[in-house]
């Protein structure tokens, strides 16, 4: 169902349980239209769960979820067609024609368009994500629901993916909810920070700081070592690597 003009997300009450065990337990929270939220939290925690939900990939749930009526996907890993060529992967499950035009218009605004009819067995990994983010994009959505997208790419191409997705949301303005285990990824892009605990929102960081952000701040410093003092991670020494992943 869909939210009001102000909010893109309203959950209210929200529990989802497999079997006895329950992941989400009477989680409230709310994502503004065009709000950048990153979800934080240990593997298990219920983050990915709760994209499911919201994506409409997972029903079995009590509470009230409204969402806007387009959203789009964005995973770990692309989940390309490898049978199809990388424009059709764009415009796969569009209503209509099979449009190349329309895919080679999103193919450009990740730098793609000159690879719009080769095979995704030719792309790079940090390619093939970029074409899975042209695809989530030409479905026009008010809220981009992204799952882990960098975690599979080397550093470098990490960084670069950060900006684009930062330029792309600036440019098509619709909110976006990212789970990550990277803290520092979460400093740098988000406007709020969430970090999940045993299916709830336990804690949260409003971030009021102009982008492109300075790592070396005062404020980003002191950011990082809080949330990854509620991560669990011991903060007496100094801190620059990425929140492990466990579970």
């Amino acid at each position: 169902m869909s939210t009001d003009t102000t909010h893109a997300v309203r959950i209210r009450g929200l529990t989802r349980r497999f079997g006895d065990r329950t992941v989400l337990e009477n989680l409230d929270t709310d994502i503004s239209a065009g709000e950048f939220v990153v979800l934080l939290g240990h593997s298990g925690c219920g983050k990915s769960t709760l994209l499911r939900i919201l994506a409409g990939l997972d029903v079995d749930i009590e509470g009230e979820v409204l969402v806007p009526k387009r959203r789009a996907v964005g995973f770990q890993a692309p989940r390309l067609m490898p049978w199809k060529r990388v424009w059709r992967n764009v415009v796969l499950g569009l209503p209509g024609r099979p449009d190349r035009a329309l895919a080679t218009r999103y193919l450009a605004e990740v730098g793609l368009e000159d690879r719009a009819g080769k095979w995704p067995k030719t792309l790079s990994g940090g390619e093939a994500q970029r074409v899975s983010l042209a695809r989530a994009l030409v479905r026009e959505p008010q809220l981009l629901l992204l799952d882990e997208p960098f975690g599979a790419l080397d550093a470098l191409t990490r960084t670069k993916a950060q900006a684009l997705v930062a330029d792309l949301w600036i440019k098509h303005g619709c909110a976006v909810l990212m789970v990550t285990h990277d803290v520092e990824e979460a400093l740098l892009l988000a406007d709020r920070v969430l970090v999940m605990d045993n299916g709830h929102i336990a804690h949260e960081v409003r971030l009021e700081t102009p982008r492109p952000r300075d790592i070396g701040s005062a404020e980003f410093v002191q950011n990082r070592r809080r949330l990854l003092g509620w991560l669990g991670v011991d903060v007496t020494a100094d801190i620059d690597t990425p929140l492990e992943k466990t579970g």
